[in-house]
């Protein structure tokens, strides 16, 4: 009996640093998320721009990404998140910065970027810090109008889904694919659909109002014209990603 009282008590002992590391565990990665989402911490414009550059050449030089540039092809926008953090330990959050780009799709033509931000939360088997480059298509107007306010919260204002990968041309017309916003990730050089339900966008007035040098809202953003030289590198690189679509 005195033995299986120890053994008893060791297992308690064990449980409750177990608990508490844990408990240690989620609370830095959830102050990690905090601190990142502090305006103190937001990265630059540029910054935004330069690591969106980066985001759509890597998707670029992925294979199996027809369906992807088929449906960029007929975009209305696009929103990149370049470095989408997820801090959690079974119960955890999520956010990124990013920018968004409508598109007319008649004439190809780019206008903004306008600058937001995304959060959310998690729940499931998942330890640790992650960062995912997140590429966001919408599909049709009635996705875009929801980016012309400050807040949107996928799922349940707009409808989003996983993106469809692979090589079948024409997919963007696809009667199979209704959403209007489809979501890509790139993780350690993997490409897939990935599943945003339930997450928070918001616009960086601040950040916008450094990028333009004045107040001006999302709607009235996002109809002007992309034509400054620092936009130039990502339109390029966006307009090679839509080559890449099927004929």
């Amino acid at each position: 009996m005195n033995a299986l009282r120890c053994v008893l008590e060791k297992e308690m002992v064990f449980m409750k640093r177990s608990f508490a590391m844990k408990a240690t565990i989620l609370l830095l990665a959830l102050s990690l998320l905090a601190l990142l989402a502090m305006p103190a911490f937001a990265a630059t414009p540029n910054e935004r721009i330069t690591q969106s550059v980066g985001v759509i050449r890597d998707l670029s030089s992925q294979d199996d990404i027809e369906t992807m540039a088929d449906l960029v092809k007929s975009a209305r926008g696009v929103v990149i998140i370049p470095k989408y953090i997820k801090a959690a330990f079974g119960i955890g959050g999520a956010h990124g910065e990013g920018l968004i780009l409508r598109r007319d799709a008649a004439t190809n033509k780019w206008y903004g970027p306008s600058f937001l931000s995304i959060s959310g939360a998690s729940i499931g088997l998942q330890i640790g810090v992650q960062s995912t480059a997140l590429l966001l298509v919408i599909d049709n107007d009635k996705g875009m109008e929801h980016f012309y306010g400050d807040k949107l919260k996928l799922g349940a204002d707009v409808d989003i889904a996983a993106g469809p990968v692979g090589r079948s041309a024409g997919a963007a017309t696809d009667i199979n694919l209704k959403a209007s916003i489809y979501s890509y990730s790139m993780n350690e050089g993997l490409f897939a659909g990935f599943s945003l339900s339930g997450s928070l966008m918001s616009t960086d007035h601040d950040v916008n109002a450094s990028y333009w040098g004045s107040s001006l809202n999302s709607k009235e953003i996002l109809n002007k014209r992309a034509t400054a030289a620092n936009i130039q590198p990502l339109l390029s690189v966006l307009n090679n990603l839509i080559k890449r679509a099927g004929n």
